[in-house]
């Protein structure tokens, strides 16, 4: 684990022990529950795109990162929910950390009003509290980083994401992770192209794991797809889904940019 990585989740910690005082888990369970009928299918969304032959882009929206700092001083999730829907994205993954990605519950429940797409939440979830409370805020499906878990934590995160109606997309970085990520049912396997030591992006990273992902599974590349020649060398190894932020969110119309890299 990273320095970094193992700073985030020592704040995360603390956060979630203080919004347990705030907001019971009880009390989210029961909003959880409320909001069942309501999920859109994250997975599905994706297949959908890929049955059409195209790529299924999962957009995300982030007005900051501990190593840029603010990238999108001019932010507004709805606004850009809107542009990326109406640019052709399969999903969204919206940040709800705050302390290092300036993200927000509030930026995840806006981008979802703004339109049909299903949303991710994209934070650092390091047990039951915070699915539930990604259900209880309107997401349809949450991230679990095989970098931050031990496996047989993560089948019971999953387990209860499932409970709750929502996906789960399990990000790895390396081969040791890829054989934790695999013991999950999800069929959503993130590959993290950035190192999490040295920071560098490569997207060998992907390409490396793809023969053990295999084909029942679908392996969404995350990080470093910056030109149509990244998504063009993606999609000729059979890569298909792609996770992007950064690239998008530094334009002035996302997605304009999305269309770009895509069309």
């Amino acid at each position: 684990m990273s320095d970094i990585l193992a700073k985030i989740l020592a704040t995360k910690a603390e956060e979630v022990a203080r919004d347990q005082q705030r907001a019971p888990l009880a009390l989210l369970r029961e909003q959880a529950e409320a909001r069942r009928a309501d999920k859109r299918d994250f997975v599905g969304a994706i297949r959908a795109k890929h049955a059409d032959g195209l790529p299924a882009v999962i957009a995300e929206v982030k007005k900051a990162s501990p190593s840029k700092g603010v990238i999108r001083a001019d932010f507004d999730p709805a606004a850009i929910a809107r542009q990326y829907e109406a640019a052709g994205a399969a999903c969204l993954s919206v940040l709800t950390d705050t302390d290092y990605f300036q993200g927000d519950a509030a930026y995840l429940k806006a981008a979802r009003a703004a339109c049909a797409l299903p949303v991710l939440r994209k934070d650092f979830l390091i047990g039951d509290y915070q699915v539930v409370e990604a259900a209880a805020m309107g997401a349809d499906a949450i991230l679990l980083i095989a970098a931050a878990l031990p496996a047989s934590r993560m089948r019971e995160m999953e387990t209860l994401a499932n409970e709750l109606g929502l996906a789960v997309l399990v990000e790895v970085h390396d081969a040791q992770e890829l054989d934790a990520a695999l013991t999950l049912k999800t069929p959503l396997i993130g590959v993290n192209n950035r190192n999490l030591r040295t920071f560098e992006v490569s997207l060998d990273t992907t390409l490396s794991l793809l023969p053990a992902i295999g084909e029942a599974r679908v392996c969404v590349t995350e990080s470093g797809i910056a030109t149509g020649g990244d998504v063009a060398r993606m999609r000729e190894a059979g890569v298909h889904t792609f996770l992007v932020g950064e690239a998008f969110m530094r334009e002035a119309d996302p997605g304009a940019a999305l269309a770009r890299l895509f069309g």
